[in-house]
């Protein structure tokens, strides 16, 4: 039996394959909420919660024009509730990498997945080597910089994602496929014991 696609990160869920369910505030959102700590946030997030697999999309965007200091809160109450409920984190990165790693790393987090990741080599690996995960969408694959980085990550790193693009997720490992020069096969293989491991302690979802 063929694994099945996995789509980390979408908001145009399909029902297809296997698509995680996550709870939280975008950081586009951060000046919209008084949700400044775990438990502001956990009464919010409630009804989502009860159904979620990871907490985020949570992070730092220094290219939307969002206040920072609001930002900063607002991913620090997410990283504070998922380390309470025990959930991987979903990360949103703009022009802020460095940053958000330093926040991260105060934190005992069951699994880190940055989403969308367009970044370098080193910064991917910086990010591996803490035994964060990065998943890639279409923009990803559209930057040269960004596929040598996917390249470089050991297989055990990646996930892949359609965010909001209407492009289907078999064309996102087609793509992806591709780039690192492997089978589509293969790939879903390697993504779907990368979503056991993380979301299932290894079982079946």
């Amino acid at each position: 039996m063929e694994a099945p696609y996995v789509n980390i990160h979408t908001h145009r869920p399909t029902g297809r394959g296997t698509e995680l369910r996550s709870a939280g505030i975008h950081p586009w959102d951060a000046g919209k909420t008084a949700a400044a700590d775990a438990s502001s946030l956990g009464l919010l997030l409630a009804q989502q919660l009860s159904a979620a697999q990871a907490i985020g999309e949570t992070g730092l965007d220094a290219a939307c024009g969002v206040d920072m200091q609001a930002q900063e809160r607002l991913f620090r109450a997410h990283l504070e509730l998922a380390g309470q409920l025990r959930l991987p984190v979903v990360i949103h990165c703009v022009r802020r990498f460095e940053a958000v790693m330093s926040i991260l790393g105060r934190y005992r987090l069951p699994g880190v997945i940055f989403h969308g990741f367009i970044g370098s080599r080193q910064q991917a690996l910086q990010a591996a080597g803490r035994g964060y995960m990065l998943s890639f969408g279409r923009r990803s694959l559209a930057s040269p910089r960004t596929a040598e980085a996917m390249r470089a990550l050991p297989p055990e790193s990646m996930f892949l994602e359609t965010d909001d693009d209407d492009t289907a997720i078999e064309d996102i490992y087609a793509a992806a496929a591709d780039a690192v020069q492997t089978d589509i096969a293969t790939l879903r293989e390697r993504i779907y014991g990368n979503y056991k491991r993380l979301f299932t302690d290894g079982q079946l979802d």
